[in-house]
C-alpha cells in the first residue's frame, strides 16, 4: 500500500495516481523502494525542429560575420605588393589618362574589358578604375580643327606610356600591357 503525501488516502501498490485527489504518486513509489529507470525530457517535435533551425541559423550568422571581417577591404585589394615583400599603398587607383587636344576629344579608356567613354576639351586627366595588374587601354580622337592631340598613361604619377596623332591621322590609341 501507498499512502497518498497530500491527502493521506491509502492507495495500491501498484497505483499512479492517487484514487482519492489524482497527486501522481511516482515519487512516492520511488520512494517506497521501486527504481525508475527512466527519465524523460518531453519535448515535441516541432520543438526540437525549431531548436535545430535555430542552432542552424546562429551558425550561418556566425559563419557570415567571420567570413565578411576576414575580407580584404577594397582598397586593401588595390595594393601592389613588390618581389621583396613591401607594399605600395600611394594610389588606390594607380593609372591615371591624360589627354591632350586644343579641341574637341572623344575617348574610350580603362581596362580593355571595360572601357570608359569621354569626351572633352583641351587638357584632362582621369583616374582610371584599373588595379595595378591590369592591362591599359587609351583610344582618342580629335574632332575637327587641325593639331596634336596627345594622350599619355601615368603610372604612380609617372609616365609610363605616350603617343600623339600626326598630320594624316585623326585618332591615337595606347595598350599597356602590365
Amino acid at each position: 500500500m501507498v499512502k497518498c503525501p497530500r491527502c493521506g488516502f491509502e492507495n495500491a501498490t501498484s497505483s499512479i495516481y492517487c484514487d482519492n485527489c489524482g497527486y501522481i504518486l511516482t515519487s512516492s513509489i520511488n520512494n517506497a523502494g521501486k527504481k525508475s529507470n527512466r527519465k524523460r525530457w518531453n519535448v515535441g517535435i516541432a520543438k526540437k525542429i525549431v531548436i535545430v533551425l535555430g542552432i542552424i541559423v546562429i551558425a550561418l550568422l556566425l559563419f557570415s560575420f567571420i567570413y565578411n571581417n576576414s575580407q580584404p577591404t577594397h582598397n586593401d585589394t588595390l595594393n601592389v605588393i613588390y618581389d621583396d615583400g613591401s607594399q605600395h599603398q600611394s594610389s588606390t587607383y594607380p593609372f591615371k589618362a591624360v589627354i591632350k587636344y586644343d579641341g574637341n576629344w572623344y575617348a574610350k579608356m580603362g581596362n580593355p574589358n571595360y572601357l570608359v567613354e569621354k569626351s572633352g576639351s583641351g587638357e584632362k586627366t582621369y583616374s582610371l578604375d584599373c588595379a595595378a595588374w591590369d592591362d591599359v587601354q587609351i583610344q582618342a580622337q580629335r574632332y575637327g580643327g587641325t593639331g596634336e592631340l596627345q594622350i599619355q598613361l601615368l603610372r604612380n604619377g609617372k609616365v609610363v606610356a605616350e603617343n600623339s596623332t600626326t598630320d594624316g591621322t585623326d585618332s591615337v590609341s595606347i595598350f599597356f600591357d602590365s
